[in-house]
């Protein structure tokens, strides 16, 4: 008898991702010199868990379990401790035993120092893929893998809806993220109540963090009040249609982002500044990624450059009345002279 239909989805999930991760780094030592005789060959690829407890993460672990010594990978994790509630410590700990008795190793617990830039949530996941790519780096790890589920990207769509930042905002979460493909996502097609079930048939542990219920979060309000809601007037179904926006939109982002990048040499001058007259002729989603681009080359951060940003700096562009420069974050000055748009440290 073969497992419950919850642990083989989650099993299957993680078995493609470590199969894409292990053909990965056979094309990235293709071109390494060859060991002489007498060296030992490359040892075995590390992939990482990021582990909160919580029953997507600890679905994930479990699979990774499973299926890594199978593929001849060596399966580790890491847990977080923001340091945001009492008795955090604590918890970090007891994720720490359970994934070592789930076979894992190694196993890290790293406290970090949640800052305030961009609200509570921003800033605890910046310092969370902080010390998420500190753990990847000191192990030499090929991916840290991530437990977000086809529910965290309906409400990452929606939240991206709310910004209004474009199609970008929409795609949601990749499958594959970070430097070189580091980060990798294998739940995004599984909803939460299958992690949670895998969980429960494996008498698996799991800790439910009270930030999640608490209404103070965006994506809290958004979980248990925003998508119920949308679920009572328009039917089931919203959440898998949200996830497919996603994968369309990033699709069509792909797309867009490509034909910029192709299309950035043909609007410079011999100086390579940007020439305003070409980019008016370009489509206004494929001039708008061009000018993104220049603004954050310059220095402006990625983060905090927003859609009336370009917006603003746009209309040099297309609506020149002799208007003056516009201020960027980050310093960042953008000026129309002499037909030519200027970007650059004020």
């Amino acid at each position: 008898m073969g497992p419950h239909p919850a642990v083989a989805a989650i099993r299957l999930a993680v078995r493609r991702v470590l199969h894409d991760v292990l053909t990965d780094v056979q094309r990235s030592t293709e071109n390494d010199p060859p060991h002489p005789p007498h060296e030992q060959q490359a040892p075995q690829p590390t992939v990482l868990v990021a582990c909160s407890g919580g029953a997507d993460s600890m679905a994930l672990a479990s699979a990774l379990a499973f299926e890594a010594p199978k593929l001849g990978i060596r399966a580790g994790g890491v847990t977080v401790d923001h340091g945001l509630q009492p008795g955090s410590d604590l918890r970090a700990a007891e994720v720490v035993v359970r994934l070592t008795a789930l076979g894992l190793g190694p196993v890290d617990s790293v406290a970090v120092d949640v800052g305030r830039d961009g609200g509570p949530e921003a800033a605890a996941r910046d310092a969370r893929y902080a010390a998420l790519d500190a753990a990847a780096e000191r192990h030499s790890a090929a991916a840290v893998l991530l437990g977000h589920t086809r529910d965290d990207q309906a409400e990452t769509v929606l939240l991206g809806l709310a910004r209004g930042s474009g199609i970008r905002s929409l795609s949601g979460m990749a499958a594959t993220s970070g430097v070189a493909g580091r980060y990798r996502r294998p739940f995004l097609h599984i909803d939460r109540q299958t992690a949670r079930k895998a969980c429960m048939v494996q008498s698996l542990p799991v800790w439910d963090d009270p930030h999640n219920a608490d209404p103070a979060y965006t994506r809290s309000r958004l979980r248990h009040e925003g998508l119920p809601a949308l679920e009572k007037a328009l039917g089931k179904g919203v959440v898998e249609a949200l996830a497919r926006t996603a994968q369309l939109s990033r699709d069509d982002a792909d797309a867009l982002d490509t034909w910029a990048a192709q299309a950035e040499t043909s609007v410079r001058d011999a100086a390579g500044l940007l020439e305003c007259a070409k980019l008016y002729a370009l489509p206004p989603a494929v001039r708008r990624r061009i000018v993104r681009r220049a603004a954050i080359e310059a220095g402006a951060p990625a983060g905090s450059l927003f859609a009336r940003h370009i917006e603003e700096v746009d209309r040099l562009i297309t609506g020149w009345r002799g208007q003056g420069a516009i201020n960027l974050p980050g310093k960042v000055v953008a000026q129309r002279q002499g037909g030519r748009l200027v970007i650059r440290q004020g």
